[in-house]
């Protein structure tokens, strides 16, 4: 697959514009240099998959960001076979937008707020969460497997969404998503991966020395470096490494035909950028457009990244409201 980017001189693009003609505004096209001007020269490449094999590049920016909020009351979603959820949901009209946290994340992120204010000034339905065992919700992190957050998720679909449904995976969220639109194919309309993690977790054991990994194995548990708590480290046991192997998805065909935006930093020190772009080449669907953002790191959450997440939802409101 090859990429060249378009010369910013003379480029033309669109902003989103569903949220101002929904709210009655007259908005007008804008140029690209303008844009760069006005928006802060925050600009994103982007890889549009017209069909296996083939790809076309567009510049677009950005614009301003909703302000956040801090998080709201919690509710629970009540399993009588499972621990409960906690989670946080608004009522509203379809599409639906869904936010899947990333590893030892919670509901409360930028990201997820963000969203959940966006969606609440279109009047569109949202619902944050907490997989088992992480922030508000109940459960033991340690018995966690990745099999038991993609039945959180799918519980998340069925009991507390109407419609279709745009899925925002953040991290090991992304690859969550994945599996939630396999499954629900009928309640799944579009997918938002942000740094999307599929099978990540188990290419990089298995990139790790024979000897390392046997280790691992005798030790039962496994210290994966990271940058995003106080100890340096995540401690994922051995047996949940297996377990998340039943998972894997990539190098075989994905059977998700729905649009899909997969949105990657190119600084990202954890899951790096091309695994967004082989879940692009796996997954069928056609209409796939992956996103990189030349300076962004993994969690995606500066004001630029922030502002293009939005915008990206708001595309596809869009266009699922015209295709309704």
């Amino acid at each position: 697959m090859r990429t060249t980017a378009l010369p910013q001189r003379g480029a033309c693009s669109v902003l989103p514009r569903a949220a101002e003609e929904r709210r009655g505004r007259d908005v007008q096209p804008t140029r690209g240099r303008d844009m760069a001007a006005a928006g802060g020269g925050a600009w994103a490449l982007w890889w549009r998959g017209l069909t296996r094999g083939r790809a076309s590049l567009l510049l677009r920016a950005p614009g301003p960001l909703p302000a956040c909020r801090q998080k709201s009351s919690v509710s629970f979603l009540s399993r009588p076979d499972r621990p409960n959820l906690a989670y946080n949901k608004i009522k509203g009209k379809n599409p639906g937008v869904v936010f899947l946290p990333g590893l030892n994340s919670d509901m409360n992120g930028q990201k997820a707020v963000a969203l959940q204010d966006f969606c609440k000034s279109l009047g569109h339905a949202f619902v944050r969460f907490d997989y088992t065992g992480c922030g508000s919700s109940d459960g033991n992190l340690q018995e966690c497997t990745v099999g038991k957050w993609r039945m959180d998720v799918l519980s998340v679909l069925d009991e507390l969404t109407d419609g279709p449904q745009i899925l925002v995976g953040s991290s090991l969220g992304g690859w969550l998503m994945l599996h939630a639109a396999i499954a629900r194919p009928e309640k799944v309309a579009a997918l938002v991966g942000v740094a999307a993690a599929a099978d990540y977790l188990v290419t990089t054991f298995k990139q790790l020395p024979l000897e390392v990994q046997k280790e691992i194995e005798e030790k039962g548990e496994w210290k994966l470096p990271t940058k995003h708590n106080e100890e340096g480290f995540y401690c994922l046991s051995y047996e949940f490494i297996k377990e998340a192997e039943n998972h894997c998805l990539l190098s075989n065909p994905i059977p998700i035909t729905c649009p899909i935006k997969l949105i990657h930093g190119m600084k990202d020190e954890d899951v790096p950028w091309q695994v967004s772009m082989q879940i692009a080449d796996d997954v069928v669907s056609t209409d796939v457009d992956v996103i990189l953002r030349k300076v962004g790191q993994h969690r995606m959450n500066e004001k630029d990244d922030m502002k293009l997440l939005v915008y990206t939802v708001d595309d596809l409101i869009d266009k699922l409201t015209t295709l309704a």
